[in-house]
């Protein structure tokens, strides 16, 4: 049976060993303010642990968000530039299309040859 509060300072002989019983339950007492203590004060180490973690999370998504904009601003300029160069691409095969159907039309290939 685990002795509580109430059991370590409730008096229980009255007579020569009264003494010792009161050093008896004062210990008692003494054993369960300490083994409180202790709880309380793991679970503020738990706390604050909770709470360092917690800010390295809040430090770690923020860090992430500018990692973030900054890849997709750089995403959008390299769909820009790969938009422009099709389109460069594309002026440049109609131009050579022209030259051709015009090299063509001034030069018929001879069917004889």
């Amino acid at each position: 049976m685990i002795p509580t509060l109430d059991d370590a300072v409730r008096p229980r002989t009255r007579g020569p060993s009264s003494l010792d019983e009161a050093l008896r339950r004062l210990d008692t007492a003494i054993g369960l303010l300490e083994a409180s203590v202790a709880r309380r004060l793991d679970a503020e180490r738990r706390r604050g642990d909770l709470e360092t973690e917690l800010q390295i999370m809040q430090d770690d998504r923020s860090r992430l968000a500018q990692e973030l904009d900054g890849t997709l601003a750089r995403l959008n300029r390299a769909e820009a530039a790969a938009q422009d160069v099709g389109q460069r691409v594309q002026r440049a095969m109609l131009t050579i299309q022209d030259v051709l159907h015009r090299a063509e039309a001034e030069f018929p290939a001879d069917e004889e040859a």
